[in-house]
């Protein structure tokens, strides 16, 4: 694949997640800000509390993975180098987990934003740690050996 083409479809992959990322900020904000009230509310105590954390932890989930996609973004623009979007303030935040049992004791709704704030992050930084990896580039004499066996 050719850097132009592996670019290209980098930049899509960005694009494509930043576009989720703000849909699920604007889902989320709606819900938790409107119809979730009234279903916190039906809540016990300690769930309410729950329910209040686990809206934190979404926001906390979508502002990292946005910074990153904005990064990744600023990269691919020019106005950032690739070196320094591997600096620590600029890689994928740590996120809080959510645990499986109290997603359990969340409405329907609440459940599946959670779930899905913690797949999107789990992708996003499934793509931060490729960040690291070293890329592999052909050894020049290797690439004119190859092409000369092949001529014959």
């Amino acid at each position: 694949m050719t850097a132009k083409r592996a670019s290209l479809i980098h930049r899509r992959l960005i694009d494509s997640l930043y576009t989720d990322a703000m849909l699920l900020a604007d889902e989320a904000r709606a819900y938790f800000d409107w119809v979730g009230r009234d279903e916190r509310d039906g809540l016990t105590a300690l769930n309410r509390v729950a329910f209040s954390c686990e809206s934190l932890k979404v926001t906390t989930r979508l502002m990292h993975i946005i910074a990153w996609l904005l990064t990744q973004r600023a990269v691919e623009a020019g106005e950032i180098e690739a070196c320094d979007a591997l600096m620590p303030s600029r890689r994928l935040g740590e996120a809080p987990e959510t645990d499986a049992a109290i997603l359990l004791a969340m409405p329907v709704q609440a459940a599946g934003i959670i779930r899905t704030s913690v797949d999107l992050y789990r992708r996003v930084a499934r793509l931060d740690l490729t960040l690291e990896e070293p890329v592999a580039l052909p050894s020049p004499a290797r690439t004119m050996m190859n092409r000369l066996a092949a001529s014959f």
